[in-house]
This record gives C-alpha cells, sequence and structure tokens, in this order.
C-alpha cells in the first residue's frame, strides 16, 4: 500500500516593517532560473529534512539577503499550503529584520518595499500572486487599527 504523495515543503518570508502594525511589504526579483527570472517574490526556499519550517526561513533569508529575521504568524491558505505545483507546496510567514542590512546576494537582483496598495505594480511568481488579496486584507487591516 503507498501513501498519498506529499509535495517538498518551501517557505517564503512575508518581509515587512513592523511585525504588529505593518504597512509595507518587501518583494525580491529572482534572478535565476531563467524561467523565473526577472519576477518578484517573497524570498524563501526549501525546508531541509531536519529543519522545521521556522528553521529552513530564518536560514534561507540569511542565505539570500544577508539579514537575521524574527518570524512571525503565518498568511494561511484555506488548504493549508499555497500551491507552487505537484511537487511543491509554499507556506508563508510574516518576519521582520532584526539584524542587518537587506542586500540581495544570490537568487535576486533588486529589492522592493511596496506599499498595501503597490502589491499589484509587480510581476510576481504565480504561486506568491496567489497570496496577493490575502495580503492585502491583512495589511489594509493593520493599517486601520492604527
Amino acid at each position: 500500500m503507498t501513501g498519498a504523495y506529499i509535495p517538498h515543503l518551501v517557505v517564503g518570508a512575508v518581509i515587512v516593517d513592523d511585525l504588529a502594525t505593518p504597512t509595507r511589504v518587501l518583494a525580491a526579483r529572482r534572478t535565476h532560473p531563467a524561467t523565473l527570472a526577472g519576477m518578484w517574490e517573497f524570498p524563501g526556499g526549501k525546508v531541509e529534512r531536519d529543519e522545521s519550517p521556522h528553521q529552513a526561513l530564518i536560514r534561507e533569508i540569511r542565505e539570500e539577503l544577508g539579514v537575521a529575521i524574527e518570524v512571525g504568524t503565518e498568511l494561511s491558505h484555506p488548504d493549508g499550503t499555497w500551491p507552487i505545483s505537484d511537487a511543491y507546496a509554499l507556506r508563508l510567514y510574516f518576519a521582520t529584520v532584526t539584524a542587518g542590512t537587506l542586500t540581495p546576494i544570490d537568487s535576486h537582483d533588486e529589492l522592493r518595499w511596496l506599499s498595501p496598495r503597490d502589491l499589484h505594480t509587480v510581476n510576481w511568481l504565480p504561486s506568491d500572486a496567489n497570496a496577493i488579496a490575502a495580503l492585502r486584507i491583512q495589511l489594509f487591516k493593520a493599517i486601520n487599527t492604527r
């Protein structure tokens, strides 16, 4: 008897200016692979076998952007994960920079802070684009409670 196929987990950081009352979010433009180059994403990467999603996100952001982060709550999908493909599923977590200067190191060539109204101004990866409506709602709620 074979079990159900479980996609490989990928984590992404929705880096915001403030976890309690975020007003803007960081977008990162990919440089590779060629099929994704020039598209924007929430930075992150694959969860390794011996890591929790939080540990993987902290490691990936340190490697990709050269900063330390605090991981906050998850931007949840109604089904649990944001679909990427049959092989990969995405979990997104709010995060904020706690040390260092944001620098695109390897996978990205540009970083951009976006307000909730500007989230549509970049060409998001399809998996990340699926989360934009939910993210916009969260950001507007936070701004309106200020």
